[in-house]
């Protein structure tokens, strides 16, 4: 299974920025957003979602922390982010979640990515403090694999990386945020089979498509993780794909292709994505989902076959959407040959 949690709020305001000004009000204003979008109550629907479908393994993305602290407006041009106090945890509010009667999810691996500190005026008041800021907020992105406890899942190995080709916007005309990103993986044995590796990924969103077209080859060039002898599966969220979405936007998608992965799982309903920040119930709507960009691959085709593919997440439960995105579980069948 592949889901994106969803960080909680459009980072836009603040990457597009003008001026030092606007960038805190644009921070303080994704601070909000994100209390609005309560993360407490929708780790309940995503957990509700994994547990619905049990999937041996789950890659996950947008996995964010998010921390406050003092302000200290520093810290944006020295990197020496210092903001501890915990406001939401994401890995840690769904492994609640999902092993809330017994343990059925442990973590395999998790990576850290983009991770930035900045101050924001989080009350809304430009009078509060010097350009109204009032406190830091801090955002660190992890992408996860989780394996299922007592089915059969044996991880032989997990590693993690991160891409050199990376998205580096100049944020407010005054200091350049290059947007880590990366991969997981795990090499696994499931109920007997012989090893398989496992890679998780979320692509680049922002910026040039040649970006994440650059990403996407990296997994598959020789010795990337999405490469070797071993039958790969790869899933995540990609930001491409080769028919539900047009022009550079197909690049990285293709990259695949071309590489030798093929598609396994369902386009039919579609998984992206709301047209809403704010997910509430009463924002966004099904037929948001227009096109395709979380998959499942795999470059062994001929021993890697799908058995059923499902969405799910695709209507609001308790008030919100558990994520922008809905998620995809595959079913896969592997030929030992």
């Amino acid at each position: 299974m592949t889901r994106n949690l969803y960080l909680g709020a459009d980072l836009s305001p603040a990457i597009n920025a003008s001026s030092a000004a606007g960038f805190i009000e644009a921070d303080g204003q994704i601070l909000r957003d994100v209390d609005t979008n309560n993360f407490p109550v929708r780790t309940k629907g995503l957990a509700q979602e994994i547990l619905s479908k049990n999937p041996d393994l789950v890659g996950l993305q947008e996995v964010s922390l998010w921390r406050d602290g003092p302000v200290d407006f520093d810290a944006p041009f020295t990197g020496n982010f210092t903001a501890s106090h915990v406001t939401y945890d994401y890995l840690q509010l769904l492994l609640d979640e999902l092993n809330r009667s017994k343990q059925r999810y442990r973590v395999a691996v998790v990576e850290q990515e983009f991770d930035f500190e900045a101050p924001a005026d989080y009350d809304g008041n430009p009078s509060t403090g010097p350009l109204g800021a009032d406190k830091n907020g801090r955002l660190t992105m992890r992408d996860v694999i989780l394996e299922r406890t007592n089915g059969g899942v044996k991880v032989a190995g997990a590693a993690a990386g991160h891409f050199q080709t990376l998205y580096a916007p100049v944020v407010a005309g005054l200091v350049t945020v290059p947007v880590l990103r990366g991969w997981t993986a795990v090499d696994v044995k499931v109920r007997g089979t012989h090893d398989l590796r496992l890679v998780n990924t979320h692509l680049e969103a922002f910026g040039d498509p040649t970006i994440r077209e650059a990403q996407a080859k990296e997994l598959v060039a020789p010795g990337g993780p999405a490469a070797g002898t071993e039958p790969v599966v790869l899933i995540g969220d990609l930001n491409s794909d080769d028919d539900t979405v047009s022009g550079g936007d197909r690049l990285a998608y293709q990259a695949l292709l071309d590489a030798g992965f093929v598609e396994r799982s369902t386009s039919n309903p579609l998984s992206c994505c709301l047209n809403a920040s704010i997910i509430t119930a009463d924002h966004g709507s099904v037929s948001d989902f227009d096109h395709q960009v979380d998959h499942v691959l795999t470059n062994s085709p001929d021993r890697v076959t799908l058995v059923s593919s499902s969405v799910t997440g695709r209507q609001p439960v308790n008030g919100y959407w558990d994520s922008d995105h809905a998620g995809v579980a595959s079913t896969l069948l592997f030929d030992h040959r």
